[in-house]
């Protein structure tokens, strides 16, 4: 079992000229997790994940709490490999401002990504290999509108399975992520057109709520950008 009270540091590996150390014990004072919840994350991260890459061909997230939160890694490995190519290779006329932005962005999605692979353990699912052929990362609307998709995605994604999740601290957790990756939504969305950061396309207008997606509507939206294939099949 993975000990997360050692190595303070969280070494984030050289994606696309990406070399920084971000400090695990700073986001989880972010988190809002003290000792005694790291030790419930530690302690539900001894179950090892089953599925083997070597022998399936598919990667299967498995079920319950750990199930959730390899599906939240899952999206948050693919948020952070977009953000990290945006930041590395500027779309043209990109801003300074913009620049900055992006990079604080990349930087959440990165801490996102480190923190559940840390909490999970030994039962996360291996790295993911990402496609972005498609997104032309030389164009600002091509780049946005891949940020709106993904961000909007992975709102919908965790609002659609939070119910699911039994322990208190991972919901807590789950809870502050989301609101991270709706302010990002937001920012994105008014990047492209000023004041949609809620219209009817996310929130349902008549109960004033964040649309929700289930894991069987989102992983075919997130299948196009990776070549890793993965299932949630014991996920509601």
């Amino acid at each position: 079992m993975e000990n997360l009270t050692r190595n303070n540091d969280l070494l984030i590996e050289d994606e696309s000229k990406l070399n920084a150390k971000i400090q695990r014990r700073s986001f989880l004072r972010y988190a809002g997790v003290g000792a005694a919840g790291v030790g419930l994350l530690a302690v539900a991260s001894c179950k090892k994940h089953t599925d083997d890459p070597m022998v399936s061909a598919t990667i299967d997230v498995g079920g319950g709490d750990i199930g959730v939160l390899n599906y939240a890694y899952a999206l948050e490995q693919l948020e952070a490999a977009f953000y990290i190519k945006v930041v590395a290779s500027p779309y043209s006329g990109m801003s300074a401002s913009e620049l900055s932005a992006f990079t604080d962005i990349r930087d959440h999605e990165v801490l996102h990504r480190e923190f559940l692979k840390a909490a999970l353990g030994a039962a996360a699912i291996p790295a993911l290999s990402v496609n972005f052929s498609s997104i032309d990362f030389t164009s600002k609307a091509s780049v946005l509108a891949a940020a709106k998709g993904f961000e909007d995605t992975g709102v919908s994604a965790y609002n659609g399975v939070a119910y699911v999740m039994q322990n208190p601290a991972y919901l807590t957790l789950a809870g502050k992520i989301v609101s991270v990756e709706a302010r990002h939504a937001a920012f994105i969305r008014d990047m492209i057109s000023y004041g949609s950061f809620a219209d009817s396309t996310v929130v349902d207008t008549t109960n004033a709520l964040d649309l929700s997606r289930m894991p069987s509507q989102v992983l075919p939206i997130v299948a196009v950008y990776l070549n890793t294939s993965i299932s949630a099949n014991q996920l509601p």
